[in-house]
């Protein structure tokens, strides 16, 4: 409506009669970060993320360049907020150890997982849920990427991961090694007995390495990311519900490219009877 080169009324003076402020006239919109460009660079940092989860912003930054997309520090960091995506740590609390307990070496250093049932691994993760926060463990297979076992509870004891270990052994046999990480709940004698009773090698993260059980982390991201985050539920009842659902999704349904856009259920059944030759 204002038009710069009016010989009769200045800019000022028409921004007057229209009752507008100069600086409408002026402003500039500011590029919006999303254009195609920057979508693209958030894209790839959802890619790379995916490839490497234990990518702080630092490294993030180093793979960026090095795949031929310019990026600076700030750049990478301010995408992984944008993005909500984090490195894999360990959650704060849920791997406190026990002196008293004995520790296991860490068996799977270079160590090729070739079928189902070779290797077994669990966590804890906690989820916070109406202001108090509830624990929940479960068993992967690392071939697969299959869920065997899982438990919802308030509470962290070591009786609820051997309940979710006895339902895995009931359900599905043996695995030839079992890892976790160093917490109390998986070195107590009320756990580990089950495991050597069984024949299982039992192996263990080393303290403070969260990426030697990387696959189950992964899961615990999926599951948050997926579901919890983006549902409301109301009740814990209604909470431990959307997760069995979205297990049996993440079991069923949903493709993984590692797997090469297979399930973790076509390539688990798919596998077992070769599992069971060998």
């Amino acid at each position: 409506m204002v038009e710069k080169n009016s010989g009769d009324l200045s800019v000022r003076r028409q921004c007057d009669l229209l009752g507008l402020p100069r600086s409408n006239y002026y402003y500039s919109p500011v590029e919006q970060y999303k254009d195609k460009k920057n979508l693209d660079y958030l894209k790839a940092v959802e890619q790379i993320n995916l490839k490497y989860p234990f990518y702080g912003y630092r490294r993030m930054n180093c793979q960026l360049n090095k795949i031929g997309i310019i990026s600076t520090i700030k750049e990478a960091r301010n995408a992984m907020r944008e993005l909500g995506v984090k490195t894999i740590y360990p959650e704060p609390k849920l791997s406190i150890g026990n002196n008293a307990h004995k520790k296991y070496p860490y068996l799977l250093k270079d160590f090729k997982i070739e079928y189902p049932n070779q290797v077994w691994a669990s966590d804890i993760t906690y989820i916070k849920h109406k202001g108090s926060f509830m624990y929940l463990s479960a068993i992967i297979d690392l071939y697969s990427r299959k869920i065997l076992s899982w438990k919802f509870s308030n509470t962290m004891e070591a009786a609820i991961c051997s309940e979710v270990l006895k339902d895995a052994v009931c359900n599905f046999g043996l695995p030839g090694i079992f890892n976790s990480d160093q917490g109390s709940q998986y070195t107590s004698p009320i756990f580990t007995d089950i495991l050597k009773g069984h024949g299982i090698k039992i192996s263990m993260d080393s303290k403070g390495r969260a990426l030697d059980n990387v696959y189950i982390e992964r899961f615990w991201r999926s599951l948050k990311y997926e579901n919890i985050f983006i549902n409301d539920y109301g009740t814990v009842k209604e909470l431990k519900e959307g997760i069995r659902r979205y297990i049996q999704f993440y079991n069923t349904e949903r493709f993984h490219q590692s797997l090469e856009y297979q399930t973790p259920d076509e390539v688990y059944c798919e596998n077992e009877k070769q599992a069971a030759s060998l």
